[in-house]
């Protein structure tokens, strides 16, 4: 496992991954709200915000828009993703790889597994590809690690969180990007089965401005090292007001009325 801290992923040893995969996950359901948000260009000068570390997104995206930003935005390449058409059991496919990414100018890689799935094994071969590949190029490797598939009635319970970053540590990611598993004894259950792997929160489905921030507080106190976050910024008709109070909750470890009370000023 590579060091951490000297990464374009850290900012003082935080992170917070600006994740905008959702166009292929979701498809366009995710910029109704905001209609503005289905431009990359858009979030692209979002992820130019000093408290964003890396913005994650898909193939064709980084190709289309990076190169405009590459001096103001780190750029983390998710490798896989399958879109919300898809039907079958749980899986993702590899849209480009790790010797592409480094081509394009990557800073970092991402990659879902779906543990648990009937997929798993298949997904887990890709993943140690992608991420032997990643070494070659000392890329810090982040793993979307969603435990999902036929076998499990509920994936966010405290022990399949657990279980989630635990996987990511055993396989060989630098971070995993876990599911709030519902309190701060949970998640701290979750950053002691990662060992030396870093964890992060979801940012999952939009909510209330205090509602979201204070779940990223319980994630910080319980030891996580910060967020990967896609629609609680970007369905946000003003999403640098959110990443200015998720800066002081993150990279200050202030409280939420604090980070409220700096984001209005």
């Amino acid at each position: 496992m590579r060091p951490f801290d000297d990464t374009p992923l850290a900012r003082d040893g935080k992170v917070l991954i600006l994740a905008y995969d959702h166009g292929l996950e979701h498809g366009p359901v995710d910029f109704e709200d905001v209609p503005e948000s289905a431009d990359p260009e858009r979030v692209f000068d979002v992820a130019t915000h000093p408290a964003v570390t890396s913005l994650a997104v898909q193939k064709g995206v980084a190709e289309a828009y990076y190169p405009s930003y590459e001096d103001d935005v780190n750029l983390l390449a998710k490798l896989n993703g399958t879109s919300n058409l898809w039907m079958g059991e749980p899986d993702s496919s590899v849209n480009w790889s790790v010797d592409y990414a480094a081509e394009v100018g990557a800073d970092a890689v991402g990659f879902t597994l779906y543990g648990g799935s009937n997929k798993e094994i298949e997904m887990a071969e890709e993943f140690r590809e992608a991420q032997e590949a990643a070494r070659e190029y000392d890329l810090p490797v982040v793993m979307w690690s969603y435990p999902r598939g036929q076998g499990l009635k509920n994936d966010t319970k405290p022990d399949t969180i657990a279980y989630a970053a635990r996987q990511a540590l055993e396989l060989g990611a630098d971070v995993a990007k876990v599911k709030y598993p519902g309190s701060q004894a949970a998640m701290e259950q979750a950053v002691r089965m990662a060992g030396p792997t870093k964890v992060v929160m979801s940012g999952g489905s939009k909510t209330s401005d205090r509602e979201f921030l204070e779940t990223v507080k319980s994630a910080i106190d319980a030891g996580g090292v910060g967020l990967a976050v896609g629609r609680n910024v970007f369905q946000r008709k003003n999403p640098q007001r959110i990443l200015d109070a998720l800066e002081q909750v993150i990279f200050e470890e202030a409280s939420v009325d604090a980070a409220l009370g700096a984001a209005e000023a």
